[in-house]
């Protein structure tokens, strides 16, 4: 008997061939000219006249041929097709991670549902915020955030100072210039806080999604092992719809 992925295998090329088909066919009986055909003889009105050979035109397309053809298309492409989901309705297997099964008789369709939703879940994680490797961070239960531990750093003001170049005399006034001092004032002390994430659990998030991924992968592949049995409805939809 045939198995499920080899009826997924051949099914893209069915489909292919069939659309090029139908295509090629949907053409055809619009083209008039392919269906009209005709027949014609010349007979001159008395023995005298000019003879003239016949004309004829065959008929190149007949609608009815193409109807046949079109069944006997599609009947493979509804067949193929109805057998890999009639297959699918019993298709299952154990998504197992870590020796553990997570999920017990998966169908098929919900595996490849599985597969696209953890694609999109590890391009979030991967884009999760990361904690500033430059800090050293620790959990605040108050806020349930991240903080640093405080930092103290002093806060200074520019306190303008005379330095005399040069004593007043009788003649001269002292010659004195301005410059300005930073001078401390007060203290600020400082902890940061954040709402990322540590590297060490980014990382642990991607690894679970990527053993989830494979685990649903393998269940997959030993679903799609399963064996099948062909269905035949191509004949019994064609032959109401053209018989």
């Amino acid at each position: 008997m045939p198995k499920l992925n080899q009826i997924i295998a051949v099914e893209k090329g069915v489909k292919s061939k069939s659309l090029q088909e139908l295509t090629q066919a949907h053409q055809d009986v619009q083209k008039p000219a392919l269906l009209a055909g005709i027949s014609r003889t010349y007979q001159p009105k008395d023995e005298e006249g000019e003879q003239l050979p016949p004309e004829s035109t065959r008929v190149q397309v007949m609608a009815e041929d193409v109807l046949r053809a079109t069944a006997t298309t599609l009947t493979r492409l509804f067949d193929v097709t109805a057998t890999k989901d009639w297959a699918n309705r019993t298709a299952a297997a154990d998504v197992v991670v870590d020796g553990r099964v997570l999920l017990p008789g998966v169908p098929v369709p919900y595996l490849l549902f599985l597969e696209k939703q953890l694609n999109d879940l590890h391009t979030f994680v991967r884009k999760l915020p990361v904690l500033d490797a430059s800090e050293s961070w620790m959990q605040d239960p108050s806020t349930d955030a991240w903080k640093t531990e405080p930092v103290r750093t002093i806060r200074t003001k520019k306190v303008p100072r005379n330095h005399v170049k040069a004593e007043a005399t009788e003649k001269h006034p002292a010659q004195v210039e301005v410059y300005y001092e930073d001078v401390p004032v007060g203290y600020w002390t400082t902890v940061k806080f954040s709402g990322a994430l540590p590297a060490r659990r980014v990382n642990e998030l991607l690894d679970r999604v990527e053993r989830l991924q494979q685990a649903v992968k393998y269940a997959r592949e030993e679903a799609n092992g399963a064996e099948v049995t062909d269905q035949r409805t191509g004949d019994a939809v064609f032959g109401y719809l053209f018989g």
